[in-house]
């Protein structure tokens, strides 16, 4: 498996994760607890996988972009949080400095 697709698989744990985690009602439901941790855990794992063939910057801001996109669309779609649009602006500008630094 290629770093970058490592990194996306850890971006959907880590959106998996967020979600969990608001289910787990500050983990006071100790299964969505277990399952937040273990999607982190997860995570993390594939990240460090990653960034032996890539570099750790571009790997964790990759990471970390697509875990906000991620989680602020899980969070529109299923839990029926909305972002204002200047939200939405910070999540644009994000997407670009990713694909930025991609080309880069």
């Amino acid at each position: 498996m290629s770093p970058f697709t490592l990194v996306v698989v850890a971006a959907l744990l880590d959106i998996g994760a967020n979600f969990c985690a608001t289910r787990s009602d500050g983990f006071a439901r100790r299964s969505w607890a277990v399952a937040t941790l273990l999607l982190i855990f997860s995570a993390f794992t594939l990240l460090a996988q990653a960034v032996q063939g890539m570099d750790l910057a571009v790997a964790y801001a990759s990471w970390g972009a697509m875990g906000i996109i991620g989680t602020a669309v899980v969070g529109r779609l299923l839990l029926g949080q909305k972002l204002k649009p200047v939200g939405w602006c910070g999540i644009a500008l994000m997407t670009a400095s990713v694909l930025l630094m991609k080309l880069g």
